[in-house]
């Protein structure tokens, strides 16, 4: 028996003459599954069905789309072949399964209604950007959803963020309460329409509506909304603005009082701030985009990209930049310039192009719109630094209350709160920073099947992870751990997680750290086991798992970031591991040296260095910036602490060894942002226009000594070399160290497939100098490309890992007890 038809969704059947020329009759059930859901797959089915003249049926369901077809044998066989070939851009086909039936005789082909059946495996789609065709609707005065707000397709618009559950289907999202006009559910139910089955549809008459609101009352309707809101960044006024999975604080990118102001009210010193245009030639004035970088800025994803500022070349960092501006082309410099505040000290600058209907009506005059209107925009996460985005309205108007001087909002409910993405672009493609919008939660296949697992992810910038088989999910970023408001969003996010995808953890994996935050909260999850992975082992196993490597390879890991937990207790961060999924050697590591105080050498980068000088037996001499940074007070007291080890930590860390050289070279003392004195080290690299320093780390058997380097970094800086030769002389001595140490590590164990993995790989000059150092000896390399390198791709890892462990039998019952079952944790 067959579901009933939607209305509208019926084809006719073919002529006999066509069924009788192709051949005999066969009647197949076809499973389709991947990303099938939310993409206008069922429409796409449906047209190819009818161009076929197939009759049968298509609908959704918990595992994705189920299909009969009934035609003639050589058509049916096309149809299945089409159905990942011909797929609609945002799908992604995993698999289709196919079975004969027995012929019903049956005419036509209909779209049918969803139903739930067994476990979910079916994913959902990420958020996608507004789709050409319904910009081009939004700005046509003829047009029915003439700026219109919400308008969509079938291509486009909000997809994870509404989902409440699956089947995705109207019922199933946000888009539940809103019932469709006769003109809405008419192109629904048209084969022919751009929207037919889009579950978002929407119209003025029967979607979702905005408004403006302010201390002096509410602005209801598009037009006025929108007006007020274009004056009140004319004004000066910092803004709430509600987008697909969250508020956004926005104002105008030229005005420094402006931003200022938002720094302030914010609470956000020095990290730099996101900023949005509205197109690609609007971007160009202001940001010396490559074409990488604007395909990326384009792509349906609309991801944030790092990129280099075009309006600002004078003076970065006390310093003047080399850069040729003659070199730009006549006009390249726009006729207005970032405020400074922006990203302060920085050559870079996070952009974004509009992406929803409402940043597109903010750009854009309309009938009310007042004479200025904004070119570029801050549009920087809706929260209090350090906290999750606000998304929920009441939650809202509560944190952002000392913030925003109004609101833009609107009345469809989030159901995910979701934040921007964030990419660098390495050698033409995506480095990711941020795993997030337009891209979660589309899953990674695991080479090892997993029973139902969840890995808590790492302590800063957490992103978590469900898994069970060869799918893993991985969240949207969720943020640091270290406030009730991202923990409580962490809850509700990973119970959100489980239900839409049915996965009921019996394995929890943590980071091993023991005060983690997402390590205690695992240890209390309600789960059979907790499987504890060390941090860098973690990060090794997720660049493996994305790069597919299969379950019985091993490869050379390095993972350099700023803290991890080590076997030892110390903190580790510059490793160099042989490393399985099961389990890893750690082969190499950087010279440990004391960290005094903990996080106030992280915070000071001036203690660290200082630290490093001390146990490298350096002079602390006046002329270095370290020396003179510090109070005498503290010098004094540093003094003792590191002569007495009262308070000092071992560490081999990259990260910290990223601040020693920055604070040496003047470039930062103290942070107020995780990774800003790495980042500004980079950028005094890549703005080097002669030869680098020579530099080289020693190999002492398992340990890497920087004694050397740091001696010649401080000697040719005393001797009046330029910190830019210094800085780049100091990323190729990395490079170079990366290559002595895989050597050393192929002759040991005969493998040459190079991992490169860690927060530190987000440095995309030290990320390309390592790469081409490992290619030159002829070495097989693997980096990001799926999640980031830094501890929002932890999880991946972790899930990978203790799949490793259980050693997954056929029947699905793990054979290996693991870490907990054992240690009684």
């Amino acid at each position: 028996m067959t579901s009933p038809a939607l209305p509208g969704a019926l084809t006719p059947a073919p002529p006999e003459s066509r069924v009788r020329e192709a051949g005999r009759t066969v009647r197949h059930r076809i499973t389709v599954a991947g990303v099938v859901q939310g993409v206008g797959f069922r429409p796409f089915v449906h047209r190819l069905a009818s161009e076929l003249w197939l009759a049968g049926y298509v609908g959704n369901d918990t595992g994705g789309v189920f299909v009969e077809v009934e035609g003639s044998e050589t058509a049916v066989g096309s149809f299945e072949s089409r159905l990942a070939s011909d797929a609609p851009p945002l799908a992604r086909v995993e698999r289709v399964e196919a079975e004969s039936l027995a012929v019903l005789g049956e005419s036509g082909f209909r779209i049918v209604e969803s139903k739930p059946s067994g476990a979910v495996r079916t994913f959902v789609s990420p958020d996608v950007a507004t789709c050409d065709d319904c910009v081009r609707e939004l700005f046509e005065p003829t047009d029915r959803r003439y700026r219109y707000p919400f308008v969509n397709c079938t291509n486009c618009g909000p997809r994870f963020t509404i989902t409440v559950r699956l089947p995705y289907d109207r019922p199933n999202t946000t888009m539940a309460g809103f019932t469709m006009c006769g003109p809405c559910s008419a192109e629904y139910h048209d084969t022919a329409d751009r929207r037919f089955h889009a579950q978002p549809i929407a119209c003025e008459q029967c979607g979702p509506r905005i408004r403006y609101e302010n201390a002096e009352g509410t602005v209801e309707g598009t037009d006025r909304a929108v007006a007020a809101v274009q004056e009140a960044f004319a004004a000066g006024q910092i803004v709430a603005v509600k987008g697909l999975g969250g508020y956004h604080l926005a104002c105008d990118a030229t005005s420094e009082p402006a931003v200022r102001e938002l720094r302030k009210r914010k609470g956000r010193s020095d990290k730099p701030f996101a900023v949005m245009t509205a197109s690609l030639d609007s971007a160009r004035r202001f940001a010396d985009l490559t074409a990488d970088e604007a395909r990326v800025l384009a792509s349906p994803a609309r991801p944030i990209v790092l990129v280099a500022k075009r309006a600002e070349f004078g003076v970065y960092f006390g310093r003047q930049c080399a850069c040729d501006e003659g070199a730009l082309g006549e006009g390249a410099l726009g006729d207005y310039v970032l405020a400074a505040a922006v990203a302060p000290g920085n050559p870079c600058v996070g952009l974004m192009l509009a992406y929803t209907p409402i940043h597109h009506l903010l750009f854009a005059r309309g009938p009310e719109s007042p004479d200025s209107l904004p070119e570029v925009l801050v549009m920087t996460s809706g929260n209090l630094s350090e906290e999750p985005i606000c998304y929920d309205d009441a939650d809202a108007r509560s944190r952002l209350a000392g913030i925003a001087d109004g609101w833009l909002v609107h009345d469809r409910p989030i159901h995910v709160p979701c934040d921007d993405s964030v990419v660098r672009i390495d050698s033409g493609e995506q480095l990711p920073i941020r795993r997030s919008r337009g891209f979660a939660p589309l899953p990674v296949k695991l080479p090892i099947a997993a029973l139902p697992t969840l890995a808590t992810g790492g302590e800063l910038k957490n992103a978590f992870c469900v898994a069970e088989g060869h799918d893993a999910w991985m969240s949207q970023h969720i943020g640091d751990m270290g406030s009730i408001e991202t923990l409580d969003t962490f809850e509700r996010s990973v119970e959100q997680f489980s239900d839409v995808y049915g996965v009921r953890p019996v394995v929890v994996a943590a980071d091993a750290h023991p005060l983690y935050h997402a390590r205690v909260w695992a240890e209390r999850y309600d789960c059979r086991s907790v499987a504890t992975v060390q941090h860098h082992h973690a990060h090794v196993a997720s660049a493996m798992a994305e790069a597919e490597v299969a379950a019985d390879e091993q490869v050379i890991g390095f993972a350099f970031d700023g803290t991890g937990y080590g076997d030892d207790g110390a903190i580790w961060g510059g490793e160099m591991l042989l490393a399985g999924y099961r389990d890893y050697t750690r082969l190499g590591h950087l010279r440990y040296v004391p960290l005094p105080g903990g996080d106030a050498a992280i915070r000071k980068p001036y203690r660290a260095a200082l630290a490093q000088l001390w146990a490298l037996d350096i002079p602390w001499d006046e002329r270095l910036g370290p020396v003179a940074a510090a109070p005498p007070g503290e010098l004094k007291a540093l003094r003792h602490q590191l002569e007495s080890g009262f308070g000092c930590i071992p560490t081999s860390s990259m990260g910290r060894l990223f601040d020693v050289v920055s604070s040496i070279l003047g470039v930062r003392q103290t942070v107020s942002f995780e990774a800003q004195a790495a980042t500004e080290l980079e950028a005094v690299a890549v703005s080097c226009r002669q030869a680098p320093r020579c530099y080289r780390f020693e190999l002492q058997g398992v340990e890497w000594d920087h004694q050397p380097v740091l001696k010649a970094v401080v000697a040719n800086l005393l001797d009046g070399c330029g910190v830019e030769a210094v800085a780049s002389g100091f990323h190729h001595a990395l490079a170079t160290l990366v290559g002595d140490a895989a050597d050393a590590a192929r002759s040991q164990a005969g493998i040459d497939r190079v991992v490169l993995s860690g927060g530190v790989f987000q440095n995309v000059l030290l990320l390309r100098l390592a790469r081409e150092e490992l290619l030159r000896r002829d070495f097989r390399v693997i980096t990001h490309r799926l999640v980031p390198p830094n501890d929002g791709g932890l999880a991946l890892g972790q899930v990978v890992v203790a799949a490793a462990r259980t050693h997954l039998s056929d029947r699905g019952r793990a054979s290996v007890p693991l870490q907990s079952e054992v240690e009684g944790v």
